[in-house]
């Protein structure tokens, strides 16, 4: 009870970035330090759900025949890729495979390499793990929901058996590409937070907009969890699931959880890649609130909560300056009297307003959810 399941598919580079100021990892945004997110789902009426109630349900030809969407033919999208050659090709996963398009910028419609605008286009694969019932649900909430935080839906193709969907390109890669590729610039602590605060405005906006929707497939609490999981793949450098480790370590969420609620031995699971220029602090409040959020179902915050506790070390002086020192036990301790813990208590407070009980060693184990989130803008 309260881990979410789920496989890991390949980075979808499509939902990644749109502009940058470094060569960092970026996502896609407007005009702020936005994270985007797509793959939202809803649940069915047969399921049994903590993100609410149902909106009233539209007709498929409701749904693609939106005015905010275009709808493109399958010869459209075949120009617009080059016949969707290989080397337009930039994400593969479970759900099919994400080509890189340009498109006239006024009409939309397709046009050379190199002019007008940049798209991404998935392709579903028709035994994928996205069928048309997600394709559509797809097609019907991003076709309704405007956020700096979510990728931006151009338009979808239905064709036969073919399944597409057009977003807006982000050229910076994934948050996944700068996290773990070989040879890329380690993320800095300011720019991993960031990345946070964003991915965390994202969900909460979804989980709290009229319709109710969530991000990954089960439930709100679920969201929470695989929130939690992205923030130790942030804290650490790991991978969720990594097979070339052995043991405990394959699992990062099994393997971190015993070092989360202890400032003394944090730096254990610390990505080397910081070369401890991060805020012992700052580290030791995410290490708490990621605690939260893979803890026991009914123990998990709100997203709005998470989002909240993130916003107030984004914005604390002391946990954003990087530090090479090590924790103090004295009074000057870098940790806030409502996180610190007894030396002899291994039960830490939450970070969060409504100080949620400490949910260590109370969660069974099991495969952490996996993420496709993309990072911000100006990174």
């Amino acid at each position: 009870m309260g881990n979410c399941l789920e496989g890991r598919s390949k980075v979808d580079n499509s939902l990644s970035s749109r502009t940058s100021t470094s060569g960092t990892t970026q996502s896609a945004y407007k005009s702020s330090n936005s994270l985007r997110l797509s793959n939202l789902t809803l649940p069915t009426n047969s399921e049994k759900s903590t993100s609410g109630s149902l909106p009233t349900p539209r007709s498929e030809g409701e749904i693609l025949s939106s005015p905010h969407l275009k709808a493109f033919t399958l010869n459209e999208l075949k120009n617009a890729t080059r016949n969707f050659r290989q080397d337009n090709l930039i994400g593969e996963g479970g759900f099919g495979y994400v080509y890189k398009g340009w498109i006239d910028e006024h009409t939309l419609s397709a046009s050379r390499a190199g002019s007008g605008i940049v798209v991404a286009i998935k392709k579903l694969k028709p035994e994928g793990f996205q069928g048309h019932k997600e394709w559509l649900s797809e097609v019907n909430y991003l076709g309704q929901l405007h956020h700096p935080n979510l990728v931006k839906l151009v338009g979808y193709c239905v064709d036969g058996s073919n399944r597409l969907l057009v977003y807006e390109y982000m050229p910076k890669g994934s948050l996944e590409n700068h996290l773990f590729r070989r040879g890329a610039r380690p993320l800095s602590w300011a720019k991993r937070i960031r990345v946070a605060v964003d991915a965390a405005r994202g969900l909460s906006f979804l989980h709290n907009s009229k319709e109710k929707v969530i991000y990954r497939r089960l439930t709100a609490k679920c969201d929470v969890y695989s929130f939690g999981v992205v923030l130790l793949e942030l804290l650490s450098g790991r991978h969720a699931v990594d097979k070339t480790k052995v043991g405990v370590e394959q699992n990062l969420v099994d393997w971190a959880r015993p070092y989360l609620g202890d400032r003394r031995k944090l730096f254990r699971i610390m990505d080397t890649k910081l070369e401890g220029q991060y805020p012992q602090k700052g580290a030791f409040m995410v290490a708490i609130l990621a605690l939260q959020c893979i803890g026991e179902a009914k123990l998990r915050p709100q997203m709005s909560e998470v989002l909240h506790a993130l916003e107030q070390l984004s914005t604390t002086k002391q946990s954003q300056s990087p530090s090479h020192s090590r924790l103090s036990t004295g009074s000057h301790s870098p940790v806030p009297p409502r996180l610190s813990s007894s030396n002899h208590s291994p039960v830490p407070k939450s970070p969060l307003k409504h100080n949620f009980p400490s949910p260590m060693n109370k969660s069974p184990r099991g495969s952490p959810v996996p993420h496709q989130l993309k990072s911000p803008r100006g990174l």
